[in-house]
């Protein structure tokens, strides 16, 4: 009877780089990419959300929270949920995967409710099946903080309401919770042949992120070097078994005395006595051998370990920039955020541009709120085709039905009526075409 894993771990800001771990954007080492097109995301996004970077951000912008969050606080959870390796491998050969997930999703989903579970995708590409799940820790109620004060009699003076949501990372990981999370997920997979872990153990699980790229190459260098001595050994033991035997068949030899040759073969053993002592040399030689190899493979096992101890290092330096830098990166949107909030609306109204034929240098001089004079043909994705101009100009105007909005106009036109004035002219023309026999062209969009 194998064993339920569950492992949980902080983790702080926009967590891109998990993301594209879990996602795949970037493909590790230890992966399979035969494989990988058997992962599953089990969780659907909400609307409009296309990554678990944006699903993190949606669930903490929608939960209604009033507090301040911190810079460097916690924002989602990681949850890591899979078996002992042959249980696993049992599980998919029977067909009970799909079982096994919908279980756990079910205990995700009751543990730290519906919509705190923002993500959850299962990897089939690794050595064994797992689940990567991403769990917001929005709580209720009252901080443990408070209750504490409130019982050691601190008065305290609070304007805000208690029982607010809030985002707590610390309520959700508290000692005792873990411990009833272990009991509660090994109960629901008990039905699997997964039992829980020895409580209070001190196993220490290898996050992701340790599994660098170039600590793999290395040590699967590494690997080369202990296979290749270890080869070496077996042919030195099959070697000294050889020559065992050769000594046996010489001292056999020496022991089978006939009478009647008893000169003859007295004289022949002195000669055979010399060969016993090279074989039984040699002997000596290869156990010699044998043990200087094993000296050098304890010698590679120590270089090993050394030399992840120091990529370790390495590793967790490099994610401490990588997430400072990705702090100022969220703190420098902010500031786009607060000081131009525009921003985001021009650039949805940069991409109807482009896709209705705008080059880029027309689209940056109508971000620009400058008018753009052009003539040629213009993509309607409503009617379907392309409708050609003579001349016109585009703007950027505000929406006066819509306070601090703006639109894309042609000819002083809002963009949709303008096609349908223009798939009206076409209608028109296509009855006087069919008339006379005839059929109008149109040329390329030019300025």
């Amino acid at each position: 009877m194998g064993y339920a894993v569950l492992h949980l771990e902080k983790a702080k800001g926009a967590d891109s780089q998990m993301s594209a771990h879990i996602e795949r954007t970037i493909h590790p080492k230890n992966a399979d990419a035969t494989r990988t097109h058997l992962n599953c995301e089990l969780v659907q996004f909400p609307k409009g959300v296309k990554n678990r970077t944006q699903a993190i951000a949606h669930r903490i912008e929608t939960a209604g929270i009033k507090r301040k969050i911190g810079t460097n606080q916690v924002r989602a959870i990681r949850v890591l949920l899979t078996g002992t390796n042959e249980d696993m491998k049992r599980m998919k050969m029977n067909g009970l995967l799909d079982d096994w997930c919908n279980d756990s999703l079910q205990w995700l989903r009751e543990t730290y409710g519906e919509l705190n579970l923002v993500s959850a995708v299962l990897h089939m590409d690794e050595k064994t099946p797992h689940i990567h799940a991403t769990v917001i820790p929005i709580v209720e109620g009252e901080r443990r903080k408070a209750k504490k004060e409130e019982q050691n009699g601190k008065k305290k003076y609070r304007k805000k309401n208690p029982q607010n949501v809030r985002l707590c990372a610390d309520d959700v990981m508290a000692r005792h919770k873990l411990k009833h999370y272990q009991d509660t997920y090994a109960q629901a997979m008990n039905k699997y042949g997964l039992q829980r872990g020895v409580d209070g153990s001190l196993a220490r699980h290898v996050s992701t992120s340790e599994y660098y790229k170039e600590l793999v190459e290395q040590q699967n260098s590494l690997q080369e070097n202990i296979e290749n001595l270890l080869q070496l050994e077996e042919e030195a033991q099959k070697k000294l078994k050889q020559v065992k035997g050769e000594i046996n068949t010489q001292k056999m030899k020496g022991a089978a005395v006939n009478a009647t040759t008893a000169i003859a073969d007295g004289i022949s053993s002195l000669l055979s006595s010399s060969k016993v002592k090279r074989l039984e040399a040699e002997n000596g030689q290869l156990k010699q051998d044998i043990v200087n190899l094993q000296e050098r493979v304890k010698a590679e096992l120590v270089e090993q370990k050394n030399m992840e101890h120091r990529h370790y290092s390495e590793i967790n330096k490099i994610y401490r920039t990588h997430q400072q830098e990705t702090m100022q990166y969220d703190e420098r949107l902010k500031r786009i955020d607060t000081y131009f909030p525009h921003v985001k609306e021009l650039l949805s109204i940069a991409d109807q541009c482009r896709e209705i034929g705008f080059t880029e240098g027309m689209i940056r001089q109508l971000v620009c709120f400058k008018p753009v004079g052009f003539k040629g043909k213009l993509y309607s994705r409503e009617h379907g085709k392309e409708f050609k101009t003579e001349h016109s100009t585009a703007t950027i105007e505000k929406n006066p039905q819509q306070a601090g909005k703006f639109r894309l106009c042609i000819d002083g036109m809002p963009l949709l009526e303008w096609f349908k004035m223009k798939f009206q002219e076409f209608k028109e023309k296509m009855k006087t075409s069919e008339v006379f026999g005839k059929r109008t062209t149109t040329k390329g969009l030019k300025i």
